[in-house]
């Protein structure tokens, strides 16, 4: 007999959801408007949000880890010091090894690694190239190595999980591009903070709704992620 829980409740759900919505069309709103304190107030508000709607839709704990260490990140890049720069990093970094984790335990090869890895591997090889010499001395290591790991999490987010957190790797990888041109002083697009924020959120709702639509169509149990159930003898 199952237990009656939020878990079970599809409203639940779908208002926090659409507080999220709301809150990131605020956000975005905010920054194609140039209006600092609404970006200010809203972002932080973002990742607990999409957390709270994965916690009530049943999710594993390590996808609610990557998406509060993407919330630290969110903080800590409020700030423009560069030690605030270092840590949202390891932050980010962070959430992508719990990411990395989720992908290993719970997916399932789901498309050809011979065509992926080496289409990332190259794009990495690339982007680090054409940034490395416009980025700050202190940032170059840094950068590199973070860039390895998000690479990383993109490849398997597609290859693990399938089509939608696949997308959502790759708009990941898309967002911190952006970051990094920015640091290297390379030429912006109009409205940089945009459209990095529109890739980022879009990436961690496509990961989180990827993740869970992939859990819900796993055969089995869904107590091995999260949800509550109990058996009559």
């Amino acid at each position: 007999m199952r237990i009656p829980s939020a878990y079970g409740n599809r409203r639940i759900p779908r208002a926090v959801l659409a507080v999220f919505v709301l809150v990131a069309a605020v956000d975005l709103t905010s920054l194609a408007t140039g209006f600092t304190p609404g970006h200010s107030v809203a972002k932080p508000l973002l990742m607990p949000l999409l957390a709270a709607y994965c916690v009530v839709s049943g999710a594993p704990r390590l996808l609610l880890g990557a998406l509060l260490c993407g919330w630290a990140g969110d903080v800590l890049l409020l700030s423009d010091a560069d030690p605030a720069f270092l840590a949202g990093m390891a932050s980010f970094a962070a959430g992508h090894v719990c990411y990395l984790a989720l992908f290993q335990t719970y997916g399932s090869p789901r498309a050809r690694v011979g065509l992926l890895a080496p289409a990332y591997a190259t794009a990495l090889v690339v982007t680090v190239v054409a940034l490395w010499p416009h980025l700050p001395a202190g940032l170059r290591v840094p950068v590199a190595g973070y860039s390895v790991l998000l690479t990383a999490m993109a490849c398997a987010s597609a290859v693990r999980f399938g089509a939608l957190t696949g997308v959502g790797g790759a708009l990941f990888l898309l967002s911190d591009t952006l970051i990094a041109t920015g640091v290297a002083d390379r030429p912006p697009l109009p409205r940089p903070d945009f459209w990095i924020m529109l890739t980022y959120v879009a990436a961690q709702f496509l990961l989180a709704g990827g993740t869970l639509r992939a859990l819900e169509a796993r055969p089995g149990p869904m107590a091995t992620y999260g949800e509550m159930r109990s058996t009559t003898p």
